[in-house]
């Protein structure tokens, strides 16, 4: 976090790439990004979703600050503070998996709906792919003759079918 303190007082701002890349993999928090900042922000160093040209900054007026390497540690520790207590770490892996399903948007009837086309095309293409191929053919047909021979139970060669001994 210092070092990213450091490199946006120097230029005046910073990306969302910059801030990410010194955040661990599994950061997913989008409120605590948002704190990040917002933190940011207020210590005069402006946040873009991609670099500024020139001329931006230019128009903008965004001059670097400069500041002294004991106040840039002092505003480090407190940005480090505050996500960490706000969204503190942890291992529990509930809490984890729940953190990251928070993270992520719900899908939408339309969005159900295209997800199980792609699942059934993916599921023909897949049928298809087995017919075209005459080893597994012949293999799926000599368990046929296993399974008429007593060899085999249908509901080890099929999925989802289930016989019931009677």
């Amino acid at each position: 976090m210092r070092a990213l303190i450091a490199l946006g007082r120097e230029r005046g701002y910073l990306t969302h790439a910059d801030i990410n890349d010194h955040l661990p993999d599994n950061f997913t928090q989008t409120a605590a990004m948002d704190t990040i900042v917002s933190t940011f922000s207020d210590m005069g160093v402006a946040v873009y979703e991609q670099a500024p040209d020139a001329e931006a900054l230019l128009l903008t007026d965004a001059a670097p600050a400069v500041a002294s390497d004991d106040q840039a540690d002092e505003e480090a520790e407190a940005a480090l503070s505050t996500v960490d207590s706000e969204f503190g770490r942890t291992t529990d892996p509930v809490r984890m998996y729940m953190r990251e399903m928070g993270a992520s948007e719900l899908l939408t009837r339309a969005g159900e709906i295209e997800v199980a086309k792609r699942i059934e095309d993916g599921l023909q293409d897949m049928i298809q792919a087995i017919a075209a191929c005459p080893s597994i053919v012949s293999t799926i047909l000599a368990d046929v003759d296993r399974i008429v021979a007593g060899e085999l139970r249908i509901d080890e060669l099929v999925d989802g079918i289930s016989v019931d001994a009677d």
